[in-house]
């Protein structure tokens, strides 16, 4: 099984995973922090190996901090973990997406060939609202539920 160590963050949010990227400073931690306040579990902080089994993107800690979390201002701390979750949602910090963007699919490295490769959406990191943001999106994608357009009455 062919594995990928990247630069990023996941927590599971129920039975659904989610890829926290960006560069270092973008707030990967900090988000997967205010997440896990709100229920969601630690998969990998900072660094996750990537792997595809069952057709679908995959993520897990690399052993060496698994089960830690960089907390800036307080240092790392040991937190409860899931040992692995299925990929469904990527969210690549930094500057916001457009208001109404086209759907996208995150490209996992390529010597990865996941068949189901997981949605893409862009947040700032930094929004309160970027954790009911995330959980909106988990939603509306599992329900199928996006709209491409309004009707006013």
């Amino acid at each position: 099984m062919s594995e990928v160590n990247i630069h990023a963050s996941c927590v599971a949010i129920g039975p659904h995973g989610v890829l926290l990227l960006g560069p270092s400073g973008a707030g990967k931690s900090d988000l997967a922090l205010r997440l896990i306040d709100e229920g969601a579990r630690l998969v990998a902080d900072d660094r996750t190996i990537l792997f595809v089994s069952r057709h679908a993107l995959h993520a897990k800690a690399p052993p060496s901090i698994k089960g830690l979390l960089e907390i800036r201002g307080l240092g790392i701390v040991e937190l409860p973990v899931r040992a692995s979750v299925k990929i469904v949602l990527a969210v690549r910090l930094g500057k916001e997406g457009a208001r109404l963007p086209e759907a996208r699919i995150y490209q996992a490295p390529t010597v990865l060939k996941p068949l189901k490769p997981p949605a893409l959406i862009a947040l700032n990191a930094h929004f309160a609202s970027t954790p009911a943001r995330i959980r909106a999106a988990l939603a509306a994608f599992s329900q199928g539920s996006f709209r491409d357009n309004f009707h006013l009455k």
